[in-house]
């Protein structure tokens, strides 16, 4: 296997396996290799390749600070994991499609796949911090098999382009998603008296949750789009994959919510008591006070 670093990094926090959004490290792979349709998240359609009309030569976007007022507010959900970076700097080795047209197609089509294995690398670093906190049988070996799946998702995002474009991703995805399952689940198990909710992929489209008890509860890919989560109580709660956009989450408690990103807390709607991970940027757009 060929890799654009040999390293042995399957012990690093999440800044040393860059999993954060660097965007003046990127050449602006996400304002060009991504589509988007008009809609509420974006004033106007455009396809795979074409750069936005709001990039600028220097790789900056001309309407960074007024994405949202401007109608742009799918820029300012979207989070890459540091995939931007890694595909730009890495993988095709700082020289950018600007600099060599001829790489366009395959660094295009390479961020999309990054970016799902930096999902993962995200996932696996919270799980292997939180198997602290599992409680059963169910975890035996857990930990070790942790560290070996992280080590093999950051030792694919440095294969060769070539390499990575045919990797099995669903395949890979499916075994890490396994092993966050039983994290999740033996960490849920603290809570014997919420943890048997489960919601897994439910359609809690507007719900009304206001002040509800979720500890442990499993929202896993859960439709929470507009639901009322003002106050509610999300410790320990599984929220990978749910869709949160436009949620209401003022007053709510998710300081140990069980695999929330960035992107969900961007789509939804908090406030300054809204209890996040620590490792969670409070979204600009949510009142400070």
């Amino acid at each position: 296997m060929s890799t654009n670093d040999g390293g042995n990094r399957a012990a690093a926090p999440r800044s040393e396996l860059g999993l954060h959004a660097d965007c003046g490290s990127c050449f602006a792979l996400c304002c060009v290799a991504l589509a988007y349709e008009k809609s509420a998240d974006f004033p106007v359609s455009k396809p795979v390749g074409e750069p936005c009309r709001n990039l600028q030569d220097d790789f900056r976007c001309g309407i960074h600070a007024t994405l949202r007022r401007d109608g742009w507010k799918g820029c300012t959900v979207y989070d890459c994991f540091g995939a931007g970076q890694k595909v730009s700097q890495l993988s095709f080795g700082g020289t950018s499609w600007r600099q060599a047209p001829e790489t366009r197609r395959d660094m295009f089509a390479l961020l999309p796949v990054m970016r799902q294995l930096h999902e993962l690398l995200w996932y696996l670093s919270e799980a292997s911090e939180r198997v602290t906190d599992a409680v059963g049988s169910s975890t035996a070996g857990l930990p070790a098999a942790l560290r070996t799946a992280l080590a093999e998702t950051d030792a694919a995002t440095r294969l060769l382009p070539g390499q990575l474009l045919s990797l099995d991703v669903d395949a890979h995805r499916a075994g890490v998603n396994t092993l966050l399952l039983r994290l999740s689940e033996a960490v849920r198990a603290r809570h014997p008296e919420t943890s048997r909710v489960d919601n897994r992929g439910a359609d809690l489209l507007g719900a009304k949750l206001r002040g509800a008890d979720l500890r442990g509860a499993s929202l896993r890919g859960a439709c929470l789009i507009a639901a009322d989560l003002r106050g509610a109580d999300l410790r320990d709660a599984d929220l990978i994959g749910a869709d949160v956009r436009d949620a209401q989450l003022a007053d709510a408690d998710l300081s140990t919510a069980l695999f929330l990103a960035q992107t969900q807390l961007n789509a939804a709607s908090g406030n300054a008591a809204t209890r996040i991970p620590a490792w969670l940027e409070r979204p600009a757009h949510w009142p400070a006070g």
